[in-house]
C-alpha cells in the first residue's frame, strides 16, 4: 500500500515544486542526495572513494520535453565525466536516455548518447544506463546493443520485476554487455510484471545466476540481504572472484549492509545522485523501501 502511494505522490507536479523549493525538504534529503550541483556530489564521491566505495553519479532529471533540454543535461553529463577524470576518482556516470532525448525521437537520444560514450571511453569511465518504465525497455536495449558494439564502456540495467528480462539478460550476455539486475521500481501491470515480493524475489535470483553464470561483470542492485545471500552462495558455488561482480546500492540506505559486503572483500558501488530535479527519484525510493519513509518520519518529528 505504501508503495503505491509514494508512486502515485510522484507523479504530483504541484507536490513536487512545493518540495522541491522547501529548505525543509532539502535537509532531509541531504542523507540520500548529494546536492544540487557537481561540487556537491565529487566532494561525496571523495569521501565515500576514502572509504574504499566506488561510486555512480545520477544528475537528476528525466521526460525532458525539448530538444534544447536534452542538450543540456547531456552538457551536464560531459561536465562529470570531465571532472571524475580530473579527480582520478573509480566512479561512473548514470543516466536515463529521456534525459537525451528519448521521448523526442531514438536519433535525438542516439546522438547525444554517442557523445558520452566516446567521452567516457576517451577518460576511461563507463556510462551506466538505468532503466525505465517498460514502454522504454525495447529502445533502450537496442541503444545499448548499437554502443556495446562501437564502445563496450557500458552497463545497462534490467528489472527483475518484468517478465521479458531472462530474455533480454540472455540477450546482454550474448553481447558481452554487463548487466546492472534491480527489482524495479516503476508501477507496471500484472499482464507483464510480477506484482509480488516473492515472485520478484524469486525471479532476482533466478537472474542473478543467470548473470553470475554466463554474463560480463555484473553489478546486483540490491539492498535485501536476502539476496545477497543467494548471490554469495551462488557466487561461491561457481567460483566467481569478488573482483569479478560487484554490488551496487543508493548512497545513504543500508549504511551497515554497504560497509559489511566491504570489509568482506566484496565490491560495492553507490549510486549518488545530485541536481534539484529529485523529486521524483526521492519518492521512487521511498516507495522501495517503507523504512526510508520511518526514518523521514523521525525527523520530521525532530524538527
Amino acid at each position: 500500500m505504501l508503495r503505491q502511494i509514494f508512486l502515485y505522490l510522484s507523479r504530483q507536479k504541484q507536490l513536487r515544486s512545493w518540495f522541491e523549493s522547501s529548505r525543509n525538504a532539502h535537509k532531509l534529503t541531504s542523507r540520500f542526495i548529494a546536492g544540487e550541483n557537481l561540487d556537491d556530489v565529487l566532494r561525496v564521491c571523495r569521501d565515500v572513494h576514502r572509504d574504499r566505495f566506488l561510486a555512480t553519479v545520477d544528475h537528476l532529471g528525466e521526460n525532458i520535453t525539448s530538444v534544447e533540454e536534452a542538450r543540456t543535461s547531456r552538457r551536464f553529463l560531459e561536465q562529470a565525466l570531465d571532472a571524475i577524470a580530473v579527480a582520478r576518482l573509480p566512479a561512473t556516470i548514470s543516466i536515463k536516455l529521456t534525459q537525451l532525448g528519448l521521448d523526442l525521437g531514438y536519433d535525438i537520444c542516439l546522438r547525444n548518447l554517442d557523445v558520452l560514450m566516446s567521452k567516457a571511453r576517451a577518460t576511461g569511465s563507463r556510462v551506466e544506463i538505468d532503466m525505465e518504465a517498460s514502454p522504454y525497455v525495447d529502445r533502450t536495449l537496442d541503444l545499448v546493443e548499437h554502443f556495446q558494439a562501437e564502445y563496450g564502456c557500458l552497463r545497462s540495467a534490467l528489472q527483475a520485476y518484468l517478465y521479458r528480462t531472462e530474455e533480454d539478460a540472455r540477450r546482454m550476455n550474448r553481447l558481452g554487455a554487463p548487466v546492472r539486475l534491480c527489482k524495479g521500481a516503476y508501477n507496471e501491470p500484472a499482464a507483464i510484471a510480477y506484482a509480488g515480493k516473492a515472485q520478484v524475489d524469486e525471479n532476482y535470483l533466478k537472474l542473478a545466476r543467470l548473470l553470475l553464470d554466463e554474463g560480463m561483470y555484473p553489478a546486483m542492485a540490491t539492498h535485501d540481504p536476502k539476496m545477497i545471500e543467494g548471490v554469495l552462495d551462488h557466487a561461491g558455488k561457481t567460483g566467481r572472484r569478488p573482483e569479478e561482480f560487484e554490488f551496487q546500492m543508493l548512497y545513504g540506505i543500508r549504511r551497515d549492509l554497504q560497509k559489511s559486503l566491504l570489509d568482506q572483500g566484496y565490491r560495492v558501488r553507490l549510486y549518488v545522485p545530485y541536481g534539484d530535479a529529485w523529486y521524483p527519484y526521492f519518492m521512487r525510493r521511498l516507495a522501495e523501501r517503507p523504512a526510508n519513509a520511518f526514518f523521514i518520519a523521525r525527523n520530521l518529528l525532530r524538527a
